[in-house]
């Protein structure tokens, strides 16, 4: 009998089971194996593997300090804005550390406490009330297994299993297909790319450089021939001088991208929802580090005093992520709306010449 089981060791996950596991009895679930040197079954994350301002804030913040074999070179200090509609060009400073998401993960794992139970390998499979609480079913080793529970947090990502069984579609935040590429890459390029463009998505899709790689990837409605304009995005920036030569592997993966506050989804009775499953992320800008430490930190938080009305307390702490919500909604215009983005990039306010 668990007090709480965690599904999804990822930021969110991962970071909950490190601030309430010498509390609480705690059970964390992956697919992943984020133990072994030389795993099995290590699905890769679809993920530029950046650590924007919001994510260095909240890891300082938790008193955490990131170790060095986790970056990557080159570490970034700008982006460069292309805009494919308008046929324009700018360069801003901002400042990123640069990451290799799976080593990310793998050292948020290594400083858990010892009495978190871990089960990697792990698929989440259903769950069933039962008096107290839950009993939840998951895929180990090809076997299925069983575990009681009081609570069940949700920290399985957008198209979240859990999310789903317990929501029912409603108010879900709009789905997008990220597909990522890497490419080996013999030049150095310093920057991060953003690239605007509404024949490819009325989202964005990015270029980040990564030791003797180059990753280009992109934000895609789903059965909106994704794959033909990714391929059409490829050849445009290959008309630009890009090189996408020698690829070693594709990624892909379901985002969320939330334009409404209600989108956001605490969860209800003992289940909690953080990180992406609640819906926390960036809609400009599709960040979510940040967001899985604040909510759960603030999951955390709420637990403090105990299980019985936590999520009450939760819901009240995640406020601050709605409002956030709001704030980024409401600049996104700036960016995605054609017109309102070629004056700003015409202005040349905060471009580095």
């Amino acid at each position: 009998m668990y007090d709480i089981v965690i599904i999804g060791s990822g930021p969110a996950g991962s970071n909950l089971a490190r601030l309430i596991g010498d509390k609480y009895k705690v059970l964390l679930i992956d697919k992943r194996d984020l133990e072994n040197e030389n795993p099995k079954n290590l699905a890769n994350k679809c993920c530029g593997g950046l650590l924007a301002p919001d994510a260095q804030k909240m890891i300082a913040k938790l008193g955490l300090g990131i170790p060095k074999d986790i970056l990557v070179a080159p570490q970034l200090f700008a982006v460069r804005t292309i805009d494919l509609t308008n046929n324009l060009e700018r360069l801003y400073q901002r400042f990123y550390f640069n990451m290799d998401r799976e080593k990310f993960d793998r050292w948020l794992v290594s400083i858990l406490p010892t009495g978190v139970d871990k089960k990697f390998n792990s698929f989440f499979k259903n769950f069933a009330e039962i008096p107290g609480g839950y009993e939840i079913r998951y895929i180990y080793n090809s076997q299925e297994l069983s575990a009681k529970t009081r609570v069940i947090i949700g920290a399985d990502g957008a198209f979240s299993r859990l999310r789903n069984s317990i929501n029912k579609d409603i108010n879900i935040p709009e789905k997008y297909i990220s597909i990522q590429e890497w490419f080996e890459c013999p030049y150095q390029m310093p920057y991060f790319t953003a690239i605007f463009d509404e024949e490819i998505s009325d989202f964005y899709s990015w270029i980040i450089p990564k030791e003797n790689y180059l990753l280009l990837g992109s934000a895609l409605r789903p059965r909106e021939n994704t794959r033909e304009k990714y391929d059409i995005l490829k050849t445009k920036l290959t008309q630009l001088g890009f090189h996408f030569d020698n690829k070693i592997k594709t990624e892909g993966a379901y985002i969320y991208r939330p334009k409404k506050v209600s989108q956001f989804y605490a969860g209800r009775d003992g289940i909690a929802l953080i990180g992406e499953a609640a819906g926390a992320i960036s809609p400009s800008s599709a960040e979510g580090i940040s967001y899985a430490l604040k909510s759960s930190l603030y999951l955390a938080q709420s637990l403090e005093e105990g299980i019985d009305g936590f999520l009450d307390r939760y819901k009240q702490k995640a406020k601050g992520i709605k409002l956030n919500l709001l704030i980024k909604n409401l600049k996104s215009p700036a960016m995605y709306n054609p017109f309102l983005r070629q004056l700003a990039m015409k202005s040349g306010l905060q471009s580095i010449k």
